[in-house]
């Protein structure tokens, strides 16, 4: 039986990547700044506790939003080494590695901001603690998922110089991208560090996430109008791969 012309198209995987990138993002942003942010009050344990009690459908939708992005991610990672295999097999195995690392790091890290809900609901294994130490207990673990995502941001800041190295060696997608990713590295690197090593400063470094929000909106946004250039990727990779 003949292969459909555009089963294995590089621009169908790149539209793929690009949409799936796309929710990524609206996901991200989404359980950060619309959920997180608007439950969370800074150094307020029971402030915080009140604002879960009294807006839990919202709080599990940020656990929706949270999975539904590591779901993506998963996907992706594989599609990204698809793309940029030619460029280097090693390499665009050892940026997905990263990735999937990052990705599993994340997705159990989300059972710390579960935790944090199961806490507040009076279960059974619950009711020994007083109403403070409960909200101190749960805001515990709200610190912790915030630690653990800037713990699997590590693994994502060196994905991303991988996949900026690969895209700038590449000749089927732009150069600049590649540095835009590289860039997006530096971002995800000082600012989980900063969080581990130098936490009073977490504030002051927080305006620079701005590098690495320009820069992966780009490639996804690149991916999914533009994609690859197919003639060059089909040389890069040595295949009669349709278009």
């Amino acid at each position: 039986m003949a292969e459909h012309p555009t089963e294995n198209s590089p621009i169908i995987y790149s539209r793929v990547a690009g949409t799936l990138y796309l929710v990524i993002i609206v996901s991200g942003i989404f359980g950060e700044a619309f959920v997180r942010s608007g439950l969370i009050v800074p150094e307020n344990a029971v402030a915080t506790a009140d604002n879960i009690v009294a807006s839990e459908g919202l709080f599990r939708v940020g656990f929706l939003a949270d999975s539904i992005m590591f779901l993506s991610d998963v996907a992706l990672a594989a599609l990204l080494y698809i793309l940029l295999e030619p460029v280097s097999k090693m390499l665009a195995l050892i940026a997905m590695c990263f990735r999937l690392t990052q990705t599993a790091v994340l997705a159990l890290n989300l059972l710390n901001y579960y935790a944090a809900g199961l806490l507040l609901n009076a279960a059974d294994y619950a009711s020994e603690f007083e109403p403070g130490q409960l909200a101190s207990l749960s805001y515990l673990f709200l610190d912790l998922h915030g630690h653990g995502y800037d713990l699997g941001l590590l693994l994502f800041g060196v994905h991303c110089l991988l996949l900026g190295y690969l895209i700038f060696k590449s000749h089927y997608l732009p150069k600049t991208l590649g540095v835009l990713m590289i860039a997006a590295s530096a971002t995800y690197l000082v600012g989980s560090y900063t969080r581990f090593l130098f936490p009073d400063y977490v504030s002051v470094v927080e305006p620079i996430y701005i590098v690495a929000f320009v820069s992966e909106l780009s490639l996804c946004l690149w991916l999914l109008v533009k994609g690859v250039d197919v003639q060059k990727w089909r040389e890069a990779s040595g295949g009669d791969v349709g278009a």
